[in-house]
């Protein structure tokens, strides 16, 4: 009887304990499905076509703040960085927006890039997009806030600039006029007036470059650009510059590296840096231009040999109109107004450049700039597995990468 009842027992436990599991492996599957739901959620139909034909930035962010869809635009403009919003700001008013269920709209200011303290200031409005998604809309507005300012300092700088060239051709028009019946002097007076009005004709021309730089919509940052075919075309355009003077550009640039913006400024940038090595390189000398990626950035570097930038000039070298020797300038036709393009050029694509010299040892400067993020992938199957025969990004200072390309540093005078 007592052996009757135990097995009663055991059979009845053993029914309960597979019950049991039964509804533990149940509850599992219904919170797995849960979980998978929430973890690729369903964006309500038609937002991927709305971002993509927005002129605003635009931003889909699940209920973990997890980016789901992003436009060309918000990528472009740094708002997305590994899928995550990248500024604190931006996150804070997501919150905001989920705490309250109430749509926002104000102008914030955010940093442009990683590098650098150029700013940007947006106008942010941020609303639920159905029960469980935000979405965030980011319109640029800096250059509106800048504009007045930068009008009142340029017409006072171009009109200073353009009092002394302008002078000189009325005043070698009226020599002209009295030499008139002297032909050598005539010709002597003529080739001087060619020279200012070549120079009159350089400074006006980047005069238009920078206001460009400085006009409202002066970039589009949605375009991927091929950094390396930046870096060869403006190697390309000083390429006989650089062979009249005896001077070699030495150039790496394997990089593969992609960035947003505009491609035929940072071909001017580029242009102008090369530019300034050369027209100061002695005869003989050598240009070494590089391009390396270092985590999310790329750096393009020029370096050149020569007596190097004092160490109270190099903090006022990007100002519009500065230049550390006036006297050479003037001979190589400088306005002081090529490393200030650079400058803007840069900044409007979320980088900076610095420049590193030395007396005696000569100068390197280098454009850092945030590589392009990924396009979100809309569907698992549309992620692509990473390239295996891209280069690794290699950490490394860029004056060392480009010292190889260089011998022994003749002397050179200061640039622009």
């Amino acid at each position: 009887m007592d052996s009757t009842w135990s097995v009663l027992v055991a059979l009845t436990f053993g029914i309960l304990l597979g019950a049991g599991f039964t509804v533990v492996l149940h509850m599992a599957e219904r919170r797995g499905q849960s979980a998978a739901r929430v973890v690729a959620p369903t964006i309500p139909d038609g937002v991927d076509q709305v971002l993509d034909v927005l002129e605003s930035a635009g931003v889909v962010l699940d209920p973990s703040n997890n980016v789901l869809r992003a436009s060309p635009g918000a990528l472009a403009m740094g708002l997305v960085r590994n899928q995550m919003l990248a500024h604190a700001e931006l996150v804070e008013l997501v919150s905001d927006v989920r705490r309250t269920g109430e749509p926002v709209a104000l102008e914030i200011e955010l940093p442009r890039g990683p590098f650098g303290d150029a700013t940007m200031r947006l106008q942010v409005r941020v609303a639920r997009l159905g029960t469980r998604f935000v979405l965030l809309l980011a319109d640029d507005r800096t250059e509106a806030h800048r504009l007045d300012e930068v009008r009142r300092d340029f017409i006072a700088n171009i009109s200073h600039e353009l009092k002394t060239p302008i002078a000189s051709v009325s005043l070698l028009a009226e020599a002209l006029e009295q030499a008139a019946d002297e032909p050598d002097q005539v010709r002597r007076f003529a080739d001087r007036l060619g020279v200012e009005s070549t120079r009159l004709a350089h400074i006006t021309g980047e005069v238009i470059e920078l206001s460009r730089l400085q006009a409202r919509d002066a970039l589009r940052r949605d375009e991927l650009i091929d950094v390396d075919r930046v870096v060869a075309a403006a190697v390309d355009q000083n390429r006989v510059v650089a062979a009249a003077r005896g001077v070699d550009v030495a150039v790496r640039a394997k990089s593969r590296a992609e960035v947003y913006g505009d491609e035929a400024l940072l071909v001017v940038a580029l242009h102008n840096l090369i530019s300034n090595a050369i027209a100061y390189s002695s005869e003989g000398g050598r240009v070494g231009v590089g391009v390396i990626v270092d985590d999310d950035a790329v750096e393009i570097s020029v370096a050149d040999q020569g007596i190097g930038i004092a160490p109270e000039d190099l903090d006022r070298v990007f100002e519009r109109f500065y230049r550390v020797d006036q006297a050479r300038s003037r001979n190589t036709g400088g306005s002081g107004l090529g490393l200030s393009i650079v400058k803007h050029t840069v900044q409007n694509h979320g980088g900076d450049v610095r420049v590193w010299s030395r007396p005696g040892r000569g100068s390197t400067f280098t454009i850092r700039l945030p590589l392009a993020e990924r396009p979100i992938a809309r569907d698992p199957a549309e992620v692509a597995e990473p390239d295996s025969d891209a280069p690794a990004p290699v950490a490394q200072d860029a004056r060392t990468r480009i010292a190889a390309a260089l011998p022994a540093a003749p002397s050179r005078g200061d640039r622009e």
